[in-house]
């Protein structure tokens, strides 16, 4: 299910165990007679470049690894505490504890995109869709390619029966991370609706 991606994604807060060794150099890329630059070395937007670009979903599972890290990079000793228990809270399914931290993060660090992320995910899961929508639109307003938060817009417009709208958000989300193979399959069914609608 696309919702299970997307608390997948929002929980996410470290590159799992086994990535980090691949990423000391861009996957797919090791010729000797054309070196390239580490996906480490990369800033954000390149990594992003790179992950639209990714040919398999081997090697874009481990691209999207080095974005996600780079969305939780805060900046903040401060700001990656209190996002670890927010991600806790989260997980335990304590979202009145989650929203509170989280409120925290945004008020203190307003500039930092995956604080209204991780808001606008547990505004999702208690069903609150107008606060998410606004914390994903401060999200993308800071951070325009954050996948995760494009693939909830577009399940919060597939769910309020804006399908023309969430079909805009999945492609969107797609551009960025092509082997999304859940947004594939809600790109499709939106596409078959759509046509239908018009018959």
């Amino acid at each position: 299910m696309l919702r299970a991606f997307l608390i997948a994604a929002a929980l996410s807060c470290a590159v799992p165990s086994g990535i980090g060794p691949a990423l000391a150099q861009e996957p797919g890329q090791d010729a000797p007679d054309r070196p390239r630059k580490p996906l480490s070395a990369m800033s954000v937007e390149e990594v992003l470049d790179r992950l639209a670009a990714s040919p398999t979903p081997q090697i874009g599972a481990q691209i999207e690894a080095e974005a996600l890290r780079r969305f939780h990079e805060s900046g903040s000793a401060t700001i990656d505490l209190l996002l670890a228990w927010a991600t806790t809270a989260m997980q335990d399914e304590r979202y009145p504890v989650a929203l509170d931290v989280l409120d925290q993060i945004v008020l203190l660090a307003p500039g930092f995109a995956e604080g209204w992320n991780k808001r606008a995910t547990v505004y999702f899961l208690v069903k609150d869709y107008g606060k998410s929508i606004a914390d994903i639109r401060h999200t993308l307003a800071l951070q325009p390619r954050h996948f995760g938060a494009l693939a909830g817009l577009g399940l919060i417009l597939r769910d309020i029966g804006q399908p023309q709208k969430a079909l805009e958000a999945f492609q969107a989300a797609l551009a960025v991370n092509p082997h999304l193979e859940n947004a594939k399959k809600v790109v499709k069914e939106l596409e078959e609706e759509l046509a239908g609608d018009t018959i």
